[in-house]
């Protein structure tokens, strides 16, 4: 669900279509649990690859997977470094101008705030990873932006001070609030950003889409996505 903020993109030229190679490389950051991370193994883990995997095998794809970081993670998908971005983004119409989307396998949901109490100061100095959705919300707002390459980098800054909050995906900032043993504390605003997320892919990748479209849609069906996500976020997230 993060989403990134693109002030200017090109479609790269790529030599071939995904389904023309003998593998799909699944490209995701690896630092946005629970959607995606690096477990003590060194591999990547997480509902996005729990998720990822099932939908490659449904749709009878040899996929891999590889971490990028998340300022280029549309760039490099472009330039044919890999063939799919499973990150936790957004589908929003910017991004959709530049790749394609498979249809959601989240449903919208919500932003909030984190902070040391809950009455700070929304309208201060928040936090939020650059090139997100989040941090485009915050910047036309009013409040004082405070910009930082990961997510950790912006918990870490309400922690020492230097901002009131941080801003992001409700579903990263739960986790992170339980674990702080009450150090954290998530404000009652939410606010509802973006589309859902999905699969990025590129726009001539039109095949490869179809296949990861009719998984999903499968999926939902079954009910195993809604197993898939209540695992992963907890009783309360949204479901299909």
């Amino acid at each position: 669900m993060k989403n990134l903020i693109l002030t200017t993109a090109m479609l790269a030229l790529t030599a071939g279509a995904a389904l023309a190679q003998d593998v799909v490389r699944m490209g995701t950051e690896g630092a946005y649990p629970p959607y995606n991370f690096i477990n003590d193994a060194g591999e990547v883990d997480g509902f996005e690859r729990e998720l990822g995997d099932e939908l490659c095998k449904r749709a009878e794809l040899n996929c891999e997977w590889v971490t990028n970081a998340w300022d280029s993670i549309i760039p490099n998908l472009q330039s044919g470094n890999f063939d799919v971005i499973m990150a936790g983004m957004s589908i929003t119409d910017e991004r959709d101008e530049v790749i394609d989307f498979s249809q959601n396998y989240i449903p919208p949901a919500s932003s909030a705030y984190l902070a040391l109490t809950a009455d700070a100061d929304k309208g201060g100095v928040i936090a939020a990873q650059t090139g997100t959705i989040q941090a485009g919300y915050v910047a036309e707002s009013g409040a004082t932006l405070l910009e930082f390459a990961t997510p950790e980098e912006t918990v870490a800054a309400v922690r020492n001070g230097e901002a009131d909050a941080v801003f992001a995906d409700k579903d990263y900032l739960v986790p992170v609030a339980a674990e702080s043993g009450g150090e954290l504390v998530l404000l009652a605003d939410e606010v509802s950003l973006g589309g859902g997320v999905g699969l990025g892919l590129r726009e001539s990748d039109t095949e490869l889409k179809a296949k990861f479209d009719a998984a999903i849609t499968a999926m939902k069906a079954d009910g195993t996505l809604n197993t898939m996500i209540t695992k992963w976020f907890g009783a309360e997230a949204l479901t299909f």
